[in-house]
């Protein structure tokens, strides 16, 4: 009777933490830049761009603000990296003369980069999908790659992300290995919910 109690009183404390979690009010540029965001995603992922995830990860990499620039480096509401910035052309003729602090730019960049990403990247359903492709955007494609391939080779599946090849670190160091998995983890679970509830489009990570 004891152990029921406990589990119900969790559960209670879940729903709460996940109601006040929903509750939270978004970052006040976000509803600032939610008209150029959605018109750049549309742009390269047709009506049904997935817009609660990209505002999600624009909250994650600089909280909406277009001035942001990380200790390594990265610049922009993005977050790009000098180096990315200077490589989008390359999947993106739109995207020449790289500006990452220039709002229209870096969301153009984050969606057409996010879409290359996808694109390469299989998996048994969209939430899975989803978290390797940002696993790749926060870490880089090859190394999700190489994560896979060992995912499989220690018989787990390469097609799933959640409990299997995110488990897997084929080599990077562990502080980086901490921080690629609270990427899509943070991004799915906990900010693209709390923007699907304000109206900004549909979970990816439903199921979960």
């Amino acid at each position: 009777m004891g152990r029921v109690l406990i589990l119900r009183l969790s559960l209670m404390m879940v729903g709460l933490w996940a109601a006040a979690v929903h509750a939270t009010p978004l970052p006040h540029a976000a509803s600032q830049y939610r008209q150029e965001l959605t018109r750049q995603a549309r742009q390269v992922w047709g009506l049904d761009a997935p817009l609660a995830v990209m505002a999600a990860q624009v909250h994650q990499e600089s909280y909406w603000n277009p001035r942001a620039i990380s200790p390594v480096g990265a610049q922009g509401l993005a977050q790009f990296m000098p180096a990315t910035a200077e490589w989008m052309p390359d999947i993106d003729r739109s995207l020449s003369n790289p500006q990452p602090f220039n709002p229209r730019w870096a969301f153009r960049a984050l969606a057409r980069y996010d879409h290359w990403l996808h694109s390469r990247l299989s998996a048994h359903t969209d939430c899975d999908r989803w978290a390797m492709t940002l696993a790749a955007y926060n870490g880089g494609l090859g190394w999700v790659l190489r994560d896979k391939t060992l995912a499989a080779e220690n018989g787990h599946s390469r097609w799933l992300w959640w409990g299997h090849t995110e488990r897997f670190n084929a080599g990077r160091s562990a502080a980086n290995f901490r921080e690629n998995r609270h990427y899509p983890q943070r991004i799915l679970l906990e900010l693209a919910p709390r923007y699907a509830a304000a109206g900004w489009g549909e979970e990816v990570c439903r199921e979960l």
